[in-house]
């Protein structure tokens, strides 16, 4: 086994474990730090005009989105869900049109709108870190 690819596996085994042992908000924080670390990634790849990683980037930077998306609870009812429901949906069109288009303003869009949403996750209140929230399952 290469160097490298051990040292994939060793992150992607600690990477599991932090998952397994987080509250739910932190789950939510650290999928959000991998979209954004994914959207850095492809732009990087754009720049340095790799094609395959750009692609492989933002495919998983989509699919967690997806993962944030899919976590959203009563999106029927709860107006909050609804319109980050909507704001997923928005941020994933985005992101298949900035890899068609090589595009870094439309990553650096993404980019935005979700440090927005995380920076008013992050200001949840400790106390309700373990509780269920009205907006996430």
């Amino acid at each position: 086994m290469n160097r490298n690819l051990a040292s994939q596996q060793y992150q992607k085994i600690g990477l599991n474990s932090a998952l397994a042992h987080a509250t739910p908000h932190q789950q939510v924080l650290m999928l959000m730090n991998g979209a954004l670390g994914s959207i850095a990634t492809a732009k990087g790849a754009i720049e340095r005009k790799n094609t395959e990683l750009k692609g492989t980037s933002l495919s998983k930077a989509i699919s967690i989105i997806g993962g944030l998306q899919a976590s959203l609870a009563d999106t029927e009812s709860n107006e909050i869900a609804q319109n980050l429901d909507n704001l997923y949906i928005y941020m994933s069109s985005t992101l298949m049109k900035a890899n068609i288009e090589s595009s870094v303003e439309k990553l650096d869009e993404v980019t935005q709108l979700l440090l927005e949403i995380k920076s008013a996750w992050e200001k949840i209140p400790a106390e309700h870190h373990n509780t269920q929230s009205p907006v996430e399952k």
